[in-house]
Parts: C-alpha cells; sequence; structure tokens
C-alpha cells in the first residue's frame, strides 16, 4: 500500500537518456525539435523571450506610479520572541538581535511588532515600533528608545564675506559749489594779410597822388577866380 512506501523510496531518480533511438520517447533530435537556434548547440535566450515577437512585458500597458523601489524594507521582530530569547532586564538593540538570531543582519532597520505577550522588563532599542508593541513594552516596565536618524541635507562650502569697500567722503567745498559752466569763448576775429608792395606798384601810386594833387590845386584856383 502506499501507506507502506519508505522514505527512501524516490529518493534518487534516473537521469533522462536522449538519443537512444526512437522508442526512448527522446530518440533522434533528442527533444531539441527540427532546426532553428533551440536545436543548435549554446543555445540560450534571457527570460521573457519569445522568439523575436514584441514580449509579453512590452505588450502590456504600463501606466500610474508605484514606490516599489523605494519602499523601506524592515527586519521584522514580534514581543513573543523577545521574551523567549532575552532574560529580565536585558538591552536590546541591533547587535543583541543578530547575535541572538532574531535578525540576520545589519542591513535593513528592525521594526518590533506587538504580536504576543510580554512579561519581563527590557530596554528596546529600534528604528521603528507600532503602537501595540509600545503599549507591552511600557506596561511590563521596560522602556522604549526610537532611532533617530539624521536626515541628509545637501552641504555647501562657506563663502568668503566679502568686506564693502568704503568710499571716500566728498569735501564740503565740493559738495557746496555748484559746478561752473564754461564760458563761450569769442572766435579771433580775421585778420587781413598784409600786402608787400613792389617796387613798380610804389611808382604807379606816387604818380596816381602827384595827379590828385594838381586836381586839388586847379580846383581851389575854379573857386578863387568865381569867388572874386
Amino acid at each position: 500500500m502506499i501507506h507502506e512506501i519508505t522514505e527512501k523510496v524516490g529518493k534518487y531518480k534516473a537521469r533522462k537518456r536522449i538519443g537512444r533511438g526512437h522508442g526512448s520517447g527522446s530518440g533522434k533530435t533528442s527533444g531539441r525539435g527540427h532546426k532553428g537556434a533551440g536545436s543548435r548547440a549554446g543555445f540560450s535566450h534571457r527570460p521573457g523571450f519569445e522568439g523575436g515577437q514584441m514580449p509579453y512585458f512590452r505588450r502590456i500597458p504600463k501606466r500610474g506610479f508605484t514606490n516599489a523601489d523605494f519602499r523601506t524594507v524592515y527586519h521584522i521582530v514580534n514581543v513573543a520572541s523577545l521574551e523567549e530569547r532575552f532574560k529580565k532586564g536585558a538591552t536590546v538593540d541591533a547587535a543583541a538581535l543578530v547575535e541572538s538570531g532574531l535578525v540576520s543582519n545589519f542591513n535593513n532597520p528592525i521594526k518590533v511588532l506587538g504580536q504576543g505577550e510580554l512579561t519581563i522588563k527590557l530596554e528596546v532599542t529600534a528604528d521603528k515600533f507600532s503602537a501595540s508593541a509600545i503599549e507591552k513594552i511600557e506596561a511590563a516596565g521596560g522602556s522604549v528608545t526610537v532611532i533617530q536618524k539624521k536626515k541628509w541635507v545637501r552641504e555647501y562650502p562657506e563663502k568668503p564675506k566679502r568686506t564693502p569697500k568704503k568710499k571716500a567722503a566728498p569735501e564740503a567745498s565740493k559738495a557746496t559749489e555748484t559746478p561752473e559752466t564754461p564760458e563761450a569763448t569769442e572766435a579771433p576775429e580775421a585778420t587781413e594779410p598784409e600786402v608787400t608792395e613792389t617796387p613798380e606798384a610804389t611808382e604807379e601810386t606816387e604818380a596816381t597822388e602827384t595827379e590828385e594833387s594838381d586836381d586839388d590845386s586847379a580846383t581851389e584856383e575854379d573857386t578863387q577866380k568865381s569867388d572874386s
């Protein structure tokens, strides 16, 4: 009967023999089929590969937002486990939890939940506590310490303080005096160019002067005769 089969029966399974004729069910092509990449030696494909057609994860629409990549994963510890592993008055922190085997590593923060009962006094330090866990730990006479993580803030280098340059105070006389307007300068008078007389010009002038003197004397004589 089936209930009489021992545990050793079925523990070892004979490997599948391929390429041993049609009668074996895995002869000739040895389960690889005819042609194609799958029949060649060394063939492998990545997960989700569908032979070149549009894969499923690209066919379905993607909408909305998920914070699955940014979620915080905690190591979960219940108060019932604390009572089993620790003695009265013990201090429970991350190092003690890893040493006791309740937590495997320090990679993730620790959260204490209130499942079970706690009757001994414990000083528990963790990253997060549920309301029921805090109530049970304090009811047993213990204390709860939440690890406060400092929020990362970008620090900028301090800029050197610049002292403003003091401007020189203007003199009192300059401040009161009004700026003088420049006077209009008179244009220099045009001077006639000097004419240098040549010897010929001087003789002509002398001749004209003598003629003028003769005319004057003649006019004087005429006036005298008319008067007489």
